[in-house]
């Protein structure tokens, strides 16, 4: 089965677009919970219905959301428009590298904002979630050969469970983030 990949992004004018903190945290969103509103977004990422409207239109014009049909007729809710983002190689082009440093700094952010939100809720959630949450560290002996195959085969593992992906969710299921992060040590 070929699941849908990743948009790469590259092009200088898309990485301005995406390379805000709240635009990271809002496609984020949506990519964790599927088609929501503004409103609904804003309370998830902290700010307001406006605000969230805003920026939402600026990833649209660039391809990263777009609407979807309300099934009544309410406020029309907005999807990310792929299974997820990344910026590929670092790039050799000064100003499309600093768009991607910007961008990769504010996914750490953001998985900082999600690891900290985890741990000041954490006695809200059930045991079992607790039992199977877990923040490891590896350091692995790898060729940067190995370490792309590796990686390869972690995005192979997951990629069945992405959130946009996924349509045989067993209930108990929640959004559970994982984040990898590799280079050289």
């Amino acid at each position: 089965m070929d699941l849908p990949r990743p948009r790469r992004v590259t092009d200088v004018d898309a990485l301005k677009a995406l390379a805000h903190p709240l635009r990271v945290s809002l496609l984020n969103h949506l990519l964790a919970v599927g088609p929501r509103t503004a409103s609904e977004c804003a309370e998830a990422v902290g700010s307001t219905a406006s605000n969230c409207s805003w920026h939402l239109r600026q990833l649209a014009k660039s391809g990263f959301v777009e609407r979807v049909e309300a099934g009544d007729g309410r406020e029309r809710p907005w999807r990310a428009t792929s299974v997820g983002y990344d910026v590929g190689a670092f790039d050799d082009d000064p100003e499309v590298r600093t768009q991607q440093d910007a961008l990769l700094a504010l996914g750490l952010n953001e998985d900082n904002r999600l690891v900290q939100r985890f741990l000041d809720r954490q006695h809200e959630l059930p045991r079992e979630w607790l039992e199977a949450s877990a923040m490891h560290g590896y350091t692995v002996n790898v060729t940067a050969e190995e370490l792309i195959g590796l990686l390869g085969m972690i995005d192979d593992i997951l990629r069945p469970y992405l959130v946009p992906v996924r349509e045989d969710v067993p209930e108990g299921a929640l959004p559970a983030h994982v984040g990898i992060r590799a280079f050289p040590r």
